[in-house]
């Protein structure tokens, strides 16, 4: 039951398999440790999207953690290591989240009571655009250092995203060597440039003082400062670039190093002495060290840190998700209960897609919308804690989202109207394929959509299939013969700038288009707000968009905003769901006591 986290993309397209079911993150908002999964709490979530912050807010040091004290070491028990720590190889929220012990970006978002606000990290605000949006500079602050104390200068910066173009990279975002070449895949972006070791000097980042950091765009580019938060930000001296070993030991900027990583075993972190918090608005230096350990059923670690037994008590899970198995103890017991942290999984959200060019009549795809018994599916799953019943497309944790209900619809689903909907259907339907991963929990909620299909005459063709047999044919195939199937996605950073445009953008293959949806009207007006040079604004006309004109067509049934809960033992202080990385963030913790 890893809480393995797939690349926060919104071509990431991933079946839910139970409430430990392996999602990605980014943005959201979540208040903090405790068990909070009814729909009134995440009503107190909706408004937590990221603002944009500063120079003050910029300046450091972080807000202080409310009863927070310093000393001990806190202990991490995860089931799997990570799969990359090189920070242009890293895409997954979890390891984004973990990765800010030791590393540090030109932005973050620093959060202060469950609500993010993006912020100058290594840069002394979240940067300055020029020349329509093209053009964007960023200042490095003073008394920023490496762990061996020689200061970070532009040119590591450079250096860092350089590297995003080299072979070897495909792993991490690429929207670096896109933006920076104007072209539209990573493929043609290294025909302009390969990468510094191939290449040399990429003339497009220009580093006039050792301070100042310039981006030269071909087309305007609103949404810089979010991206600059992602870890491919980071910088990299090149003497310690280590080639394939720096994905094991990367050199750290951030409050905690490296001293030790056995893989797929442990990983040590001590204090950086080179770090400053004034100059940090982000991070914090609680613990003395923290204590990573990997390959233990996830279980038993959860039931370590619920009973606190051994070292339970000083330890927390950031990947693995809390077992349903110990729901039933966890609720029969405050103490245990008040160790369970919940939050929305980032940005995630949960849709029943219709392939479109197989369902291409809007009055059937309407009706499927109607069909769909949300309730009872997500009972299937595991109830309410699983997410919250979704009415839009995009999270409601995201800059510019609106609360829209364009079908309205009971949870439980509306059979009548589905009917009156399938009565004006061009031609009638009396079968449709639903193709799904097949698991026990997953068997459950496809035959609560068989049976709602069926009050409707449709008979739901279940198509149970492997997850390698899924990904490739489903998620992956360039002709799926199946009409309706599950995906989870999620945005690269929290605005709709890499949700709305891509999945519905008719230009855009299969892998980011997954419904087929085509409307020409819609790809002209996503053309005419990639030019808009506000992020805010872009992000507003992007929803519009989305509310007014695509979600009319139910090109897909929004399902849920999805949840996470994982489990912090009674001595750890300071766990809460990141709202933008989606799980326990380490660099907020602290030990209430220690010996």
């Amino acid at each position: 039951m890893e809480f393995a986290m797939p690349r926060i993309s919104s071509r990431t397209a991933v079946p839910l398999v139970a409430a430990a079911s392996a999602m990605l993150v980014l943005c959201s908002c979540s208040a903090g440790a405790g068990s909070q999964s009814d729909e009134a709490a995440t009503r107190t979530e909706a408004d937590l999207v990221a603002g944009v912050g500063s120079a003050k807010d910029s300046a450091g040091p972080a807000p202080a953690v409310a009863g927070a004290r310093k000393g001990g070491t806190v202990r991490v028990a995860n089931l799997r290591d990570y799969s990359h720590l090189d920070p242009q190889k890293v895409y997954a929220g979890e390891a984004y989240n973990t990765s800010l012990l030791w590393g540090r970006q030109l932005t973050q978002y620093q959060v202060v009571n469950g609500k993010p606000k993006l912020v100058g990290d290594l840069a002394t605000d979240t940067g300055r655009p020029s020349d329509g949006g093209r053009t964007w500079t960023y200042k490095l602050k003073d008394g920023i250092a490496w762990e061996d104390g020689r200061p970070i200068t532009s040119k590591h910066i450079k250096y860092g995203i350089e590297r995003t173009f080299a072979p070897g990279f495909e792993v991490g975002p690429s929207y670096w060597p896109q933006w920076l070449t104007g072209k539209s895949d990573l493929a043609a972006a290294r025909k302009v440039y390969g990468g510094p070791k191939k290449d040399g000097d990429f003339d497009r980042i220009e580093t006039p003082d050792d301070k100042t950091v310039v981006f030269r765009f071909h087309k305007t580019q609103s949404d810089v400062p979010f991206m600059a938060a992602q870890s491919s930000s980071s910088p990299v001296r090149p003497d310690k670039d280590t080639g394939a070993a720096y994905d094991l030991k990367p050199f750290a900027t951030g409050p905690y190093r490296i001293t030790a990583h056995r893989q797929n075993q442990s990983l040590t972190l001590e204090r950086n002495p080179h770090w400053k918090a004034d100059t940090d608005p982000i991070r914090h230096q609680y613990a003395d060290k923290f204590e990573f350990t990997f390959e233990k059923k996830e279980l038993n670690t959860a039931q370590e840190i619920l009973n606190g037994r051994g070292e339970g008590a000083d330890t927390v899970t950031t990947k693995n998700e809390f077992p349903p198995e110990l729901i039933g103890e966890a609720g029969r017991d405050a103490k245990k209960k008040d160790l369970i942290v919940d939050g929305r999984r980032g940005a995630f959200t949960y849709h029943l897609i219709i392939r479109n060019d197989r369902v291409a009549d809007p009055e059937v795809r309407k009706a499927v919308h109607y069909l769909l018994p949300r309730q009872q599916a997500r009972q299937a799953l595991g109830g309410p804690r699983v997410g919250d019943i979704a009415t839009t497309y995009s999270s409601p944790a995201i800059v510019g989202w609106e609360s829209y209900d364009t079908h309205p619809v009971k949870p439980t689903g509306d059979i009548e109207k589905a009917k009156q909907h399938l009565a004006r259907a061009k031609k009638k339907v009396k079968r449709l394929s639903y193709a799904y991963e097949s698991n026990a929990v997953n068997d459950r909620m496809a035959q609560v959509l068989v049976d709602a299909f069926a009050k409707a005459g449709i008979e739901l063709v279940t198509k149970p299939l492997p997850l390698p047999a899924y990904t490739n044919e489903v998620l992956r195939g360039t002709d799926p013969q199946y009409d309706l199937w599950m995906s989870g996605s999620s945005v690269d950073w929290p605005t709709p700038a890499t949700g709305v445009p891509y999945r519905f953008d008719s230009r855009r293959d299969s892998l980011d288009n997954d419904p087929r949806y085509k409307n020409p009207a819609v790809d002209k007006e996503l053309d005419r707000i990639a030019e808009i040079s506000d992020a805010t604004k872009k992000a507003k006309e992007l929803i519009a968009l989305e509310k007014d004109t695509i979600m009319k067509d139910v090109p897909l049934v929004p399902f849920l905003h999805q949840r996470v809960q994982q489990v912090r033992g009674s001595n750890v202080g300071g766990a809460f769901i990141h709202p933008i990385y989606g799980t326990i963030s380490p660099a907020w913790l602290y030990l209430k006591k220690s010996s």
